[in-house]
C-alpha cells in the first residue's frame, strides 16, 4: 500500500472519492445537481489545492468550505442533514483506506472527521441564525 506523498497522490485520492460520490444514491444528485459536468474538473483541482494545503502544507488554496457549504445548503431548501455528512465522511474514508496508508492518510481521515462535524455545526447555526 502506498503512502501519500505528493499533489498527484492527493489528486489521484480527490479524483476517486468524487468518482464514488457521482454514483452515490444520497450525495450524487446533489453534487451533480451543483456542479456541471464542465465544471468537475476545476472543482477537482479545488479540492486537491485544498487537501495538499491541508496534509502536506504546501498548495494554494484559497477559499471559504464553510460558505460553501451554507449556499448549498441553501440551494437545497436547508435539507442538508448530518446523513449526508456521515456518508460524505464514510466515502472519503473508504477511498483513503482503498489507496493509501501511513501519516498523511491517518490525518487525511481524521480531519475529515472534524470538517464533517463542523461544516454541520456551521450550516446548522447558519440556519439558527435564519429562525428557520
Amino acid at each position: 500500500m502506498k503512502t501519500i506523498e505528493d499533489r498527484k497522490d492527493i489528486h489521484n485520492l480527490v479524483h476517486h472519492f468524487y468518482t464514488k460520490i457521482r454514483q452515490d444514491d444520497l450525495l450524487g444528485p446533489i453534487f451533480n445537481k451543483l456542479i456541471p459536468d464542465n465544471k468537475w474538473a476545476l472543482h477537482i483541482e479545488k479540492i486537491t489545492d485544498f487537501w495538499e494545503r491541508t496534509l502536506l502544507g504546501t498548495g494554494k488554496f484559497n477559499g471559504n468550505p464553510s460558505e460553501k457549504h451554507i449556499a448549498v445548503d441553501e440551494q437545497m431548501n436547508y435539507s442538508i442533514d448530518m446523513l449526508h455528512f456521515a456518508r460524505w465522511l464514510a466515502l472519503w474514508l473508504e477511498s483513503v483506506d482503498t489507496l493509501f496508508e501511513g501519516h498523511h492518510a491517518e490525518k487525511a481521515k481524521q480531519d475529515a472527521r472534524k470538517m464533517a462535524t463542523g461544516q454541520y455545526l456551521t450550516i446548522w447555526q447558519h440556519r439558527k441564525n435564519k429562525a428557520l
